[in-house]
């Protein structure tokens, strides 16, 4: 640790607020405890939490960092007590808990992965909070599989690119929601058949592109009365996994369609699960997401970089919901 900087720039939130509340300072450079890697950044992840955390409204779990940032790609250049599997020099990419806009940062050694063949760290800066999210929430709470009608919504976003690809490789009908005519365009390169919720019921035409059957798993980001059509466009035995709400938590709904069609709503968060949780979905991507990844059949999509410096436009470019894919800041 004595070759490592004492003080390191990184971007804190200097009230509640919009973008302009994110400026860059200088704090200490953190040192590795028992189980963790310290990661020089080369790029971090832009995430919808971050814009929530920025406004007050998502407060870092018990332990992490203030600083924003749930995503990091770079090189391992310490290790703390403990550690078995990463040494200095090597390059991998990890979830955190917060701290990923800053020069440095710590990760737990299980929650890091290698950089796939052939990503840069921009790429792969692109990949542990969405694919984890992705993977838990679809594969494993929705128990989506070959063969299945998958719909997702918001499908232009990091969530849902990564959602219609992966869903596409294990081989499920992909139906998604978008926008406008680009960003559908953009879905259907991907491998998804495409509903412009501007000029169409999603509902209706869920149930006309399935012969009145439905989707089998719906992954919702929106809430609000999406609640409600969710359940209406969802086949029997369906499940509806929710992981954000940006029309709201609330609504009010007909329960009736959930027992007649034994329908499962469900969700989860990922920021504050436990250690070991996010270590078995760590292992469980290495082993059957990385091989997909590095044979080129899913490939994070990346719309746009800033520098650390200019993280607040980078918040406001995610609040315009304009990129197609991933935002990331580089280092």
């Amino acid at each position: 640790m004595t070759s490592l900087p004492k003080i390191m720039k990184s971007v804190a939130i200097r009230e509640p607020g919009g973008p302009e509340v994110l400026e860059l300072r200088e704090i200490g450079t953190p040192e590795p405890g028992q189980g963790e890697i310290l990661i020089r950044v080369e790029a971090a992840g832009v995430n919808r939490p971050d814009t929530i955390q920025r406004m007050g409204l998502y407060p870092p779990p018990p332990g992490a960092p203030d600083t924003p940032g749930l995503e990091v790609a770079g090189e391992v250049i310490a290790t703390g007590p403990g550690v078995t599997r990463w040494k200095s020099g090597d390059r991998v990419c990890a979830l955190v808990g917060g701290g990923g806009y800053a020069e440095y940062c710590l990760a737990h050694e299980a929650h890091a992965l290698p950089i796939p063949k052939g990503l840069s760290a921009v790429e792969a800066a692109a990949l542990p909070e969405t694919f984890f999210t992705v993977w838990t929430n679809v594969f494993e709470r929705g128990a989506l599989k070959a063969g299945e009608t998958f719909l997702i919504h918001g499908g232009t976003s990091g969530i849902g690119t990564t959602a219609i690809q992966l869903a596409v490789a294990f081989g499920a009908r992909v139906i998604a929601t978008a926008g406008s005519a680009e960003k559908c365009a953009a879905c259907e390169k991907l491998g998804a058949e495409t509903i412009n919720y501007r000029d169409k019921d999603f509902t209706a035409e869920v149930k006309s592109l399935t012969g009145g059957r439905g989707a089998d798993v719906i992954l919702d980001m929106v809430g609000g009365d999406y609640i409600q059509k969710n359940i209406l466009s969802a086949a029997q035995d369906g499940r509806i996994v929710s992981i954000a709400f940006l029309n709201g938590p609330t609504a009010e709904v007909n329960f009736m369609p959930v027992m007649l069609k034994r329908l499962t709503l469900t969700g989860s968060t990922l920021r504050p699960r436990s250690i070991e949780e996010k270590a078995t979905l760590a292992s469980a991507l290495e082993a059957k997401v990385w091989p997909l990844i590095e044979a080129g059949r899913v490939k994070p999509l990346v719309d746009s970089t800033f520098p650390l410096a200019e993280a607040a436009k980078a918040h406001a470019l995610m609040e315009s919901s304009s990129h197609i894919g991933k935002i990331v800041l580089t280092v």
